[in-house]
C-alpha cells in the first residue's frame, strides 16, 4: 500500500513538472524584457527612497530596540516585494489568460493530470521566476553592504516561502476574478500592501487602529520575516510569520484546486 502511495507521489510530482517545463518550453524573448522591467522596480525603489530619502531621515529603530540605517529597513521590504511580484504576476494574469482565454488547460486535462497537479506545476513556475528577483537582490543586498553573505543565504528560504504564498493566493484569486478589468482591482491592492505593510515606516507609526490591519497583511508577514533574517533580529515573531505563510499557502492552493476542478471539468 505504502509503494503505491508513493508511486502515486512520484506520477503526480512527474504530471506537475510538466507543466512547469512546458512554460519553459514556450518562452520568448521578450518574456525576459518583461522579467528585467518587473526586477528593475523594487531596485530603482530602494535606490531613490532606500538610499535618496534614506538621507533625510536617517536611522530607524526596529521593534526589538535595534538601530538601523534607514536602506538596511527598507531593503528586506524590497526584497519581500519583489517577491511577491514575480508570483503574482504569473499565477494571476498569465494563468487567468492560459485558463479563460487560451483554453490551454482543457487539453491538458484530456490526459492523466488532474487540475491540483495543474496548480501546482504553475506555481512551481512562478517560483523559478520569483526566485531568480529575489537571489539578484539579494546580491545586490550584500554588494551594497545591507546584509551579510550568511544573512543573504538564509534569507533566501524567507523569500522562497514568501513567493510561495503569494503566487498560491494569486492563484486563488484568479480562478475568482471574471474579467480582464478585474485585474485594476488587483494591482490596486498589490500596491496598497506595497505601501501599508511596513515597507517604508515601521507599523508602530500608524495609529493603533491601522498599525493591526497592518500587522495583519500577508506582506508585512512577510517583510517582517524577511527584516528579521537579513538584519540578525530574529526572535520568536518570526516563527509567526513561518506559520502564517504557510497556512496562506494551503488555503489557498486548497481553494485555486477545488476552483480549477469546477471550471475545468464541467
Amino acid at each position: 500500500m505504502l509503494t503505491l502511495k508513493l508511486a502515486s507521489v512520484r506520477a503526480a510530482g512527474r504530471r506537475s513538472s510538466s507543466v512547469a517545463a512546458r512554460n519553459v518550453a514556450a518562452l520568448g524573448s521578450a518574456y525576459w524584457l518583461v522579467m528585467l522591467g518587473g526586477f528593475l522596480e523594487p531596485v530603482l525603489y530602494l535606490f531613490s527612497i532606500g538610499i535618496g530619502v534614506g538621507r533625510l531621515i536617517g536611522d530607524i529603530t526596529l521593534p526589538g530596540g535595534e538601530v538601523v540605517g534607514y536602506a538596511v529597513f527598507v531593503a528586506p521590504a524590497m526584497l519581500a516585494s519583489s517577491a511577491m511580484s514575480g508570483a503574482l504576476s504569473e499565477t494571476t494574469f498569465n494563468f487567468f489568460g492560459k485558463m479563460k482565454f487560451m483554453r490551454l488547460y482543457d487539453g491538458m486535462l484530456a490526459t492523466p493530470i488532474r487540475p491540483i497537479e495543474i496548480a501546482f506545476g504553475e506555481l512551481a513556475w512562478a517560483m523559478i521566476r520569483g526566485n531568480i528577483y529575489s537571489a539578484v537582490f539579494l546580491v545586490i543586498m550584500v554588494a551594497m553592504d545591507l546584509t551579510t553573505p550568511l544573512q543573504a543565504l538564509a534569507a533566501f528560504p524567507a523569500t522562497v516561502l514568501t513567493g510561495f504564498a503569494f503566487g498560491a493566493a494569486g492563484m486563488a484569486t484568479a480562478t475568482l476574478i471574471r474579467s480582464w478589468q478585474d485585474f485594476d482591482l488587483i494591482g490596486s491592492a498589490q500596491f496598497a500592501l506595497f505601501l501599508f505593510s511596513g515597507t517604508f515606516v515601521p507599523a508602530t507609526a500608524y495609529p493603533e487602529v491601522v498599525r493591526w490591519m497592518v500587522e495583519v497583511s500577508p506582506l508585512y508577514r512577510a517583510v517582517d520575516l524577511v527584516r528579521g533574517v537579513t538584519t540578525g533580529t530574529v526572535g520568536w515573531v518570526q516563527v509567526v510569520d513561518v506559520l502564517y505563510l504557510v497556512a496562506l499557502t494551503a488555503v489557498c492552493l486548497m481553494i485555486a484546486g477545488r476552483r480549477m476542478s469546477k471550471l475545468l471539468c464541467k
